[in-house]
């Protein structure tokens, strides 16, 4: 027995190796060679055992993946571009949900609202991993980057709250006004307890020096989150999203820079086998998904999907061209949309695939369910088209509208490691002059920093072309000062508003990179 799951673990992390060299080979999103390779593998006798209990998907996967994406999200700018946020995140989300389950009640008389509407939570989120990283690549627009992460993170949120609230209506009857105090004490209870969660685990991690267990501490967060607001009736993403946020906001005063690199490097290989696990298994039960549906015509099968899939994908461009625009006569503060143009906004609009969330959510429902084949079939054709669609073009588009050109996070890259240079230059002068640093050893750290900012000057065209050279030198002491002073510039730069968070987090991860590679060598 557990001889034939080992097999099966190692089976799935081949297809997952050779899927995603075959992604990159081709130039195609990865998910689609993963589920044609889950797919022949079904074929596969034992193969079965791969089948995971839908109550499992969510408590497994959802907490990590939307945890890390909390943890990642960029606080100044997703403050200062909380209208448009909120308008497709709340907006958005809830209008695509409404309008699947009346297309597929529609289409399908038989199914009951509540079952539809599981299906619209379902392919409701976005994910906007595909889109971003295409947009990265090309130097698109940093505001188009930030609003669809920002968007993607609330909501799955929002997408998760309707599929609960689908649930419970599907095992028993909900008036509005008890469906409505259910939403309060979902949203409220689950915010409440991942701000709670949020101080008590940086107290914790502030305390803790061994990598090892901030790993194990980081790893364990988003299920501490999850599973007990659940049990208690909240909503367990919104908990699990707000401690992920809380958490990420301050993790550059929490943790050591070798803790940082340590943490980065176990998540992204976590959230990558998490990611492509889920769309092998989706391969794995399409032949299962397909004997379920038998008693359905190819007429009726095809014209259901077609029809949610234009919903989906028509709603989107609908809302950003025609609904978007009329956010800014929202009361309060918030940034000009004058800077998100119609071809900004028509790119917004293409770039609504669907993922990992949505097939964590359709491969979640319960087996009792009715008509749950139909739904998983829905959503995974919802997926794939998305990501075959929309993902592969994506990058054509932006050029079309020449917002794949722009130099600006270049530019402001190259600011920002100006400005942490010249603050090491300036507390190294502070420290030669207290006299705390002799002036030979000064004259070897100004030296190697005035060589990092000459190659700056050079990338932002300026004409500084002094000679210097980077010896070594074992004043740790002093190296340390200096990493600490342009990290403060860093943070400084980020909070002034000069550099976004995507730059601030590389540039320290440059920085703990360094820190690294003394430690190493010192022993």
């Amino acid at each position: 027995m557990v001889e034939g799951h080992v097999i099966v673990a190692v089976v799935i992390a081949v297809i997952m190796l050779v899927g995603r060299g075959l992604g990159r080979g081709f130039g195609i999103p990865a998910a689609i060679p993963l589920v044609l390779l889950g797919l022949a593998a079904s074929f596969v006798p034992g193969m079965g055992k791969a089948a995971v209990p839908p109550d499992v998907i969510l408590t497994l996967y959802l907490p990590p993946l939307v945890y890390r994406a909390a943890f990642l999200t960029a606080p100044r700018e997703t403050k200062e571009d909380a209208v448009p946020i909120s308008v497709m995140a709340f907006g958005l989300t809830c209008v695509t949900a409404l309008a699947v389950m009346a297309a597929v009640r529609l289409a399908v008389p038989q199914i009951g609202w509540p079952v539809a509407l599981a299906l619209g939570a379902a392919v409701a989120p976005t994910d906007p991993v595909a889109a971003t990283s295409v947009m990265k690549r090309l130097g698109a627009p940093r505001r188009l980057v930030t609003i669809l992460e920002g968007e993607s993170l609330v909501n799955d949120a929002v997408a998760l709250t309707l599929f609960g609230l689908a649930l419970t209506a599907i095992t028993e009857p909900v008036t509005l006004s008890e469906g409505g105090l259910m939403l309060v004490r979902i949203v409220a209870g689950g915010v409440l307890y991942g701000l709670v969660l949020g101080w008590v685990v940086a107290r914790l991690r502030g305390r803790i020096t061994d990598n090892g267990a901030q790993i194990v501490v980081s790893l364990i967060t988003p299920f501490v989150a999850y599973l007990p607001a659940e049990h208690f009736g909240f909503s367990g993403v919104l908990a699990t999203i707000t401690t992920g946020f809380y958490l990420g906001v301050r993790a550059h005063g929490l943790l050591q820079p070798s803790s940082r690199l340590t943490g980065d490097a176990f998540w992204e290989v976590l959230v990558l086998l998490l990611e492509s696990s889920l769309f092998v298994l989706l391969g794995l039960e399409i032949r299962q998904v397909l004997n379920g549906v038998t008693d359905y015509s190819f007429a009726t099968l095809a014209g259901t999907a077609l029809i949610v899939l234009a919903v989906v994908v028509l709603m989107r461009l609908a809302w950003t061209m025609a609904v978007f625009p009329l956010a800014k006569w929202l009361p309060g503060r918030h940034l000009s949309f004058d800077g998100i143009g119609r071809a900004q906004r028509l790119v917004m609009g293409w770039a609504g695939m669907r993922g990992a969330i949505t097939l964590a959510v359709a491969l979640s429902i319960p087996l009792t369910v009715p008509n749950r084949p139909l739904l998983i079939f829905l959503a995974a054709v919802v997926v794939m088209a998305t990501l075959i669609g929309q993902a592969t073009t994506l990058a054509a588009l932006l050029r079309r509208f020449g917002l794949g050109e722009t130099q600006e996070s270049v530019i402001e890259e190259a600011k920002a490691r100006q400005a942490t240079v010249e603050a090491a230059l300036s507390r190294l002068d502070h420290l030669a002059s207290e006299g705390e640093v002799d002036e030979h050893t000064a004259g070897v750290f100004r030296q190697l920093l005035e060589l990092r900012l000459d190659t700056v000057r050079a990338i932002l065209d300026e004409d500084d072309d002094e000679d210097g050279t980077s010896p070594d030198s074992g004043t740790r002491g002093l190296r340390r000062q200096l990493a600490h002073a342009q990290r403060e510039k860093l943070d400084e730069l980020y909070s002034k508003g000069k550099i976004s968070a995507a730059t601030q987090r590389h540039l320290i991860h440059e920085l703990d990179l360094e820190d690294r590679r003394r430690a190493s060598g010192s022993h």
